[in-house]
């Protein structure tokens, strides 16, 4: 009895280009928006420098989050949030 293979041929050979079309698309996509801001220097901004102020406010107080902020934009939220974080918890 003999097996024709080249069906099974065929379908391995598509399958294994699928695969290696998928990893290629996965290393060309740009990392995430979330990846950015997370390394993203606001130390310039002026959110980023009120939340410093008012972390390390906090902090000497001993008081957490207490002020409920609204912001306009992201941005400025990350960077006021970001400011926070440092003043409040990174005493040297």
């Amino acid at each position: 009895m003999r097996m024709n293979l080249r069906p099974c041929t065929w379908i391995l050979a598509v399958v294994l280009s699928m695969g290696i079309a998928g990893v290629a698309a996965r290393a060309a996509v740009p990392p995430s928006p979330q990846d950015q801001t997370r390394y993203q220097d606001y130390s310039k901004n002026k959110k980023y420098q009120q939340g410093m102020r008012e972390g390390q406010s906090d902090h000497a107080h001993n008081k957490d989050h207490s002020r409920k902020r609204e912001f306009k934009k992201d941005d400025d939220k990350r960077a006021y949030e970001a400011g926070y974080q440092k003043g409040h918890g990174d005493q040297r």
